[in-house]
């Protein structure tokens, strides 16, 4: 009787995997060197997968905190564009974005908020306490644009603003930091050698950059620029600026746009000494930067790969040298070298296979621990374990090849012969 070709491919993968797992008992510690390569490789996918998604969902939470259709004013964008002199930059000469600017912008109809804002790391204390803490300056409106929550006392007013008073906000990790168990508000910190009053403690909106954060402490612009920032920091002040609800993003930026050209008094024909970044241009940039992220994880990943597929040319080509007289046999009752290829390609193929499932494992592992004990939450996409199953199959397939060929190419007659 004649087998049907579904009939022959479903025996032949039956017979393979059995053969296979019993090559995996018979064989533990020759088959656990062979997939370990295998499952380094699809665990270091996994984790890096998991991590890189974490860190997405951050920023994206980030993006949606500030609204959807909020963008930046910036001194310049990225990239260097040099003059024809070819060393200094084009935006070296931009002014910096002032908060004359920022008034200007507020007072647009198609706007409904604009937070001016700069930061630097410095010492902060608070009496015997000391530690480096990121100091911002912001407008009075900050917290409706940057989201979170005043949890004690309050934030500062246009008044104090306007005055340049010595106050301050801390975070509510920067408040831990310094004072402990203590109320802080009312207390005193002193940042560059002045003293300022805290007059509130913020909870910032939940994002793996302020859980990361050492604490961080929020005064009035006008303050932070008078008292804090070196003259040079002052230059790279910027703004934040949300459209009103009913305005769409490109209505904004037009009318923003037009109103800086107007008051930096540009012809039509020069460009803008000023950058206007969107949201879709940071998440441009940011994907970039997770590429790179993406392109060492595969390089890791192969190298795991590759290992593990050295280890399934070398315990296959065992395999068929044990099995030469079985193979023989095979031939003698009438099987053709496409059966004896396809046998060992699937006992190769069910090798990595099982890497793959203990790499699964291991990664699994790797990703819960990373969300339990770090601020990261780490989260598997469906992609990768997808990826990871398939990795593993091709490469038992392709490094099986040259062992599965070998065997199917054996002479039956010194294939019997074989002792």
């Amino acid at each position: 009787m004649t087998r049907t070709g579904t009939g022959l491919t479903a025996t032949a993968l039956r017979e393979g995997v059995g053969i296979a797992l019993d090559s995996l008992r018979a064989n533990k510690t020759r088959a656990a060197l062979t997939i370990l390569g295998i499952a380094i490789g699809v665990m270091v996918v996994m984790a890096m997968a998991a991590a890189v998604k974490g860190i997405n969902n951050s920023v994206d939470d980030i993006m949606k905190q500030i609204g959807p259709t909020s963008f930046f004013v910036v001194r310049f964008q990225g990239g260097n564009n040099a003059d024809d002199d070819e060393t200094t930059p084009k935006w070296w000469s931009y002014p910096a974005i002032t908060p004359a600017e920022a008034a200007m912008i507020r007072a647009l109809p198609v706007i409904a908020n604009v937070t001016m804002s700069n930061n630097s790391d410095h010492v902060v204390m608070a009496g015997p306490t000391q530690a480096t803490m990121t100091v911002g300056g912001r407008s009075p409106s900050w917290i409706e644009v940057s989201g979170g929550d005043v949890t004690a006392g309050r934030s500062f007013s246009n008044v104090e603003e306007d005055l340049g008073e010595k106050v301050v906000v801390l975070s509510e990790s920067a408040a831990t930091i310094l004072f402990g168990d203590m109320d802080p508000v009312g207390q005193s910190i002193h940042v560059t050698g002045d003293s300022y009053e805290v007059i509130g403690v913020y909870r910032p909106p939940p994002n793996l950059f302020n859980t990361l954060s050492g604490g961080f402490v929020i005064m009035p612009y006008r303050t932070f620029s008078r008292h804090v920032a070196q003259p040079w920091e002052n230059q790279w002040a910027s703004l934040l600026v949300r459209p009103r609800d009913s305005v769409t993003q490109q209505d904004a930026l037009d009318a923003v746009i037009s109103a800086m050209r107007r008051s930096r008094q540009l012809r039509p024909a020069q460009e803008n000494n000023f950058a206007v970044v969107t949201q879709d241009k940071i998440l441009e940039n940011w994907n970039k930067l997770t590429g790179v992220f993406f392109m060492v994880m595969i390089a890791l990943s192969g190298v795991g790969l590759m290992v593990g597929g050295i280890g399934v040319i070398a315990i296959m080509m065992i395999s068929v040298t044990e099995r030469t007289r079985e193979i023989g046999v095979r031939k003698a009752l009438g099987a053709t070298r496409t059966e004896i290829l396809w046998q060992f390609l699937i006992e190769a193929a069910t090798l990595t296979l099982v890497g793959g499932a203990v790499g699964m494992a291991l990664g699994g592992a790797v990703v819960l621990a990373i969300d339990s004990f770090t601020p990261l939450q780490a989260a598997v996409p469906a992609w990768s374990i997808a990826a990871a199953l398939i990795a593993s199959v091709l490469t038992g397939v392709v490094f099986g090849l040259i062992p599965a060929n070998r065997a199917a190419r054996l002479d039956p007659v010194e294939a019997l012969r074989y002792e």
